[in-house]
């Protein structure tokens, strides 16, 4: 087992992180910024370094700094949790370069997943289910564009291979947009992500998003922890998240799941990754890969009782994985609620002092959070404060004990989205289950 590991990263990740590795005995370094002395997971950890000043750029997106800490403390890998640099392969190969272990895939497997146009290149030769498209870059030859766009059918949507977070995208619903929207996407991406490549895919209308949790070694072996609906979405940003998606049936979840863990022996894939796709009229379409740790990961968790941390930390050190696809059973039903420092009605940021805290409790309640009476939330990173995780029988004992948690939940201070949470979770179609993409966006516009 790592014998002391360095967590590159801030907040509630990091926090479940260093609780992972008390567990397996393995020492920690906290690293943190100027503004992040105080968070808990720094308090608790064995050892603690200094990275830099608040701004992200100039700490938690240092690398030679997170090397550096590494370096100083005698630290033999590197967990970079979400967000920040989880998903840079310059980071992961600066890491092994170092001497590190980078708990994560290798920088080449990040570098293929992380361009769309080969992600989905490899995920077609391995059998995976992808969205109608161009097959690949669109070049300059405008009439070869109009062709594939006629082939696909309208509407179409044209996307950056370098983006994500729901940037570098645009819809097109008849021939006269389409050059216009090509060139304009082309002009965001190589700005945003310097990358100006864009690609082709059908735009489908109302699809839900649907994702596979999987977890490979380095031994060959890979399986697939069943799915997660995180539909429930604002401005392609995901609000709650649960499993096992309303609606998919066994037969459902063997067929792509399989598939996905195939895909991650064939492309040389270690440790946890999630598949994404867009899911319409029974049919599942890849849209990208996260090769990290996901925010949601802990209603996967509930559903089969692993602990996703812990395995990437047990094969980042060159172990099998712990069980095999036969001890993967998904029991019950999860939901998550991301609580943000930030006013449910407007989503302005509200960073400050908490002044009073107080978590929900009881049979099937998981509080994962970094914050406490007296910490101040600081407002240079993402406003997530935690994730309330409620877990039932079945689904609708999920959600009323995540109506109970909401309400108990007490965060004096500062704002937080929970009068939104808790809107979603009485809301009659949210409770039927089953809710397109579009459904939380249209709702809020409705609701003014």
């Amino acid at each position: 087992m790592l014998d002391k590991v360095v967590i590159a990263n801030r907040g509630e990740i990091a926090l479940r992180i260093l609780r992972a590795c008390k567990e397996l005995g393995i020492k920690t370094v906290a690293v943190h910024s100027k503004a992040d002395k105080d968070l808990k997971h720094v308090l608790l950890a064995d050892e603690t370094v200094c990275i830099g000043n608040a701004p992200a750029l100039e700490s938690y997106l240092n690398i030679p700094a997170l090397i550096a800490a590494a370096e100083i403390s005698d630290a033999i890998a590197i967990h970079p949790g979400y967000g920040f640099l989880a998903e840079s392969a310059d980071f992961a190969e600066q890491v092994a370069k170092s001497g590190y272990i980078f708990i994560g895939p290798s920088a080449d497997v990040i570098r293929l997943m992380g361009d769309k146009v080969s992600a989905i290149e490899a995920m077609k030769r391995a059998g995976v289910p992808t969205v109608p498209g161009s097959d690949g870059e669109l070049n300059e030859d405008s009439e070869r564009n109009i062709r594939l766009a006629r082939r696909i059918g309208y509407p179409v949507i044209i996307k950056a291979s370098g983006g994500g977070g729901g940037r570098g995208m645009r819809v097109v619903r008849n021939e006269g947009e389409l050059i216009d929207s090509i060139e304009l996407t082309k002009a965001e991406a190589g700005a945003a992500f310097n990358n100006p490549a864009v690609y082709m895919e059908k735009y489908l209308e109302n699809p839900r998003h649907v994702e596979i949790q999987v977890m490979a070694d380095s031994h060959g072996n890979a399986i697939h922890l069943g799915e997660r609906d995180c539909s429930m979405q604002r401005r392609h940003q995901k609000v709650v998240e649960e499993a096992p998606a309303p609606g998919i049936t066994e037969e459902m979840r063997k067929f792509i799941g399989e598939r996905c863990a195939r895909a991650c022996v064939e492309i040389g894939y270690c440790g946890a990754g999630t598949f994404e796709f867009l899911y319409e009229n029974g049919e599942f379409y890849f849209i990208e890969m996260n090769t990290r740790i996901q925010v949601e990961h802990p209603v996967t968790e509930m559903v089969t009782g692993v602990d996703l941390i812990k395995e990437q930390l047990r094969v980042a050190a060159g172990q099998p994985l712990s069980l095999t696809q036969d001890d993967v059973v998904i029991r019950g039903h999860a939901i998550e609620c991301r609580i943000n420092a930030e006013d449910a009605q407007t989503f302005i940021p509200s960073p400050g002092e908490i002044t009073r805290f107080h978590p929900p409790g009881g049979m099937g309640i998981r509080w994962d959070s970094h914050i406490y009476a007296g910490y101040r939330v600081p407002p240079y990173y993402d406003s997530m404060i935690g994730k309330l995780i409620t877990y039932g029988e079945n689904r609708g004992i999920a959600i009323a004990r995540m109506q109970n948690a909401l309400r108990e939940l007490v965060v004096d201070g500062i704002k937080t989205n929970t009068a939104l949470q808790m809107r979603i979770m009485d809301d009659e179609n949210f409770q039927n289950g089953g809710s397109n993409i579009h459904y939380l966006e249209k709702k809020l516009e409705q609701e003014g």
